[in-house]
C-alpha cells in the first residue's frame, strides 16, 4: 500500500503501569509531534490526535515486576495469576491519560517514537527536530506484509500503533487497581507498543490471546511472549482460556524468551587461577642441638689406686667385701680386671 501517510492509532484497549525503560529501542530527539499534515485536499485532523503541547506525565510509580533478562516466556507465564475477567465498568480511554504523551521526556510524542523505531527508510518532517514521521516502510509483524506510508489523514490508518495488551483487556485484568500515573505509563510503554497493519489491528480490537492471534503464524510466539512480559511487568492477570491459549502457542517454541527492558547481567567471572609455581625443595632443617653427634670423648685414664689399699687377688677383694671392684675405687688394679671392662672381680 504505497503512498500511505502514517498516523498511528490504537484500536486495542488495555492498561498497565511502568514508565518506558531506557534501552527499549525507542528513538526520539525533538519536540512534540505536530498534527498530521494532510495530503492535498485531505482533512488535516489526525485519526488519533497528538498530545497537546505542554502535556506531561504525572509521577509514575510502576510496580516494576518486569521479567529478568533472558527469562523464558513459559516460566513467566507460570507466575501470572489466573482469574476471571472483571467487569468493564468505568472503562474509558481517558483512564490511561492523554493519548501518546511524552512519558519519556525526550521531546517527541510516543506515537512518533514508535514509528521511528519500527519503520525503515524513515523521512522526518523538517522543523520538528527529527520528531514527526512523514513516511517510511513497515515490515508488518502481524501480516508479514511490507507497507509503504505517507503521512496524511486520508492514508495514515494503514499503519496503527497497537497496544499488544489492549487497554480494555488490561482494565478488566488488574489495571483498575493501578494509579493514574501507572496507567499512563502502561499506555505509552514501548514494551507494549508495535506499529502494525491497520486492518489487522482493527480486527484484533481488544481481544486477548484466547480470541485473537496474528495471522502471521511465525510471529505468534513473539506476540504471546510480549503479552506475557507486559502483564508480568504491570501485575496483571490472565483468564484460564487466555493462559491455555498462550501455553499452546509456546508449546511450539518452549525456549522463547519474554522481551524485557532489563539489561543483561554479566556473568560473574571466576578469579584466574594463580600461576603454577615450581615445587620448592624444602630447605634443610638444622639438626637440633641435642641430636647433633659429638665425637666420643677419649676414655679417662684409670685413677691410681688410693694409697694404703692393696688387694693381692680377687679372693682378697671378696674377703674385704669390695667385689665387684670398679675403676677408681680404692684397691682397683688392672690385674683384678681381666677382660678390661673397668669392673674387676665380677
Amino acid at each position: 500500500m504505497a503512498g500511505l501517510l502514517l498516523v498511528a492509532t490504537s484500536a486495542c484497549a488495555g492498561p498497565g503501569t511502568l514508565t518506558p525503560a531506557a534501552g527499549t529501542g525507542v528513538v526520539g530527539p525533538g519536540t512534540a509531534a505536530a498534527s498530521a499534515t494532510a495530503t492535498a485536499g485531505a482533512d488535516s485532523t489526525p485519526l488519533d490526535p497528538d498530545t497537546p503541547p505542554g502535556v506531561d506525565a504525572p509521577g509514575v510509580d510502576a510496580p516494576h515486576q518486569q521479567p529478568a533478562f533472558a527469562s523464558k516466556a513459559l516460566a513467566v507465564l507460570a507466575t501470572l495469576p489466573v482469574k476471571g475477567r472483571a467487569p468493564k465498568t468505568g472503562y474509558s480511554r481517558d483512564q490511561f491519560g492523554p493519548a501518546w504523551s511524552d512519558v519519556d521526556h525526550n521531546g517527541c510524542d510516543t506515537r512518533n517514537d514508535v514509528l521511528r523505531r519500527d519503520l525503515k527508510s524513515v523521512a522526518l518532517k523538517p522543523g520538528t527536530r527529527d520528531c514527526v514521521v512523514l513516511s517510511g516502510v513497515l515490515n508488518d509483524p502481524y501480516t508479514a506484509a511490507a507497507i509503504n506510508f505517507l503521512r496524511g489523514n486520508a492514508t495514515s490508518t494503514a499503519v496503527q500503533i497497537d497496544h499488544v495488551v489492549a487497554l480494555s483487556d488490561a482494565w478488566q485484568k488488574g489495571a483498575q487497581q493501578l494509579s493514574p500515573g501507572q496507567r499512563l505509563s502502561f499506555a505509552n510503554d514501548p514494551l507494549n507498543l508495535l506499529a502494525v497493519d491497520g486492518p489487522a489491528n482493527q480486527s484484533k480490537s481488544d481481544g486477548d490471546a484466547a480470541t485473537w492471534l496474528p495471522p502471521n503464524k511465525s510471529y505468534r510466539c513473539d506476540y504471546v511472549a510480549r503479552q506475557i512480559s507486559v502483564k508480568s511487568s504491570y501485575g496483571l492477570w490472565v483468564t484460564q482460556a487466555e493462559h491455555d491459549a498462550m501455553a499452546r502457542v509456546l508449546s511450539d517454541c518452549p525456549n522463547a524468551l519474554a522481551p524485557t527492558n532489563q539489561p543483561a547481567t554479566a556473568p560473574a567471572q571466576a578469579a584466574p587461577a594463580p600461576a603454577q609455581q615450581p615445587a620448592q625443595q624444602p630447605a634443610p632443617q638444622p639438626v637440633p642441638a641435642q641430636v647433633q653427634m659429638a665425637p666420643a670423648p677419649a676414655p679417662a685414664p684409670a685413677p691410681a689406686p688410693a694409697a694404703g689399699v692393696y688387694y693381692a687377688n680377687c679372693t682378697a677383694v671378696r674377703a674385704a667385701g669390695a667385689a665387684p671392684i670398679h675403676v677408681g675405687q680404692p684397691g682397683y688394679s688392672s690385674k683384678l680386671d681381666r677382660d678390661g671392662d673397668g669392673v674387676g672381680c665380677e
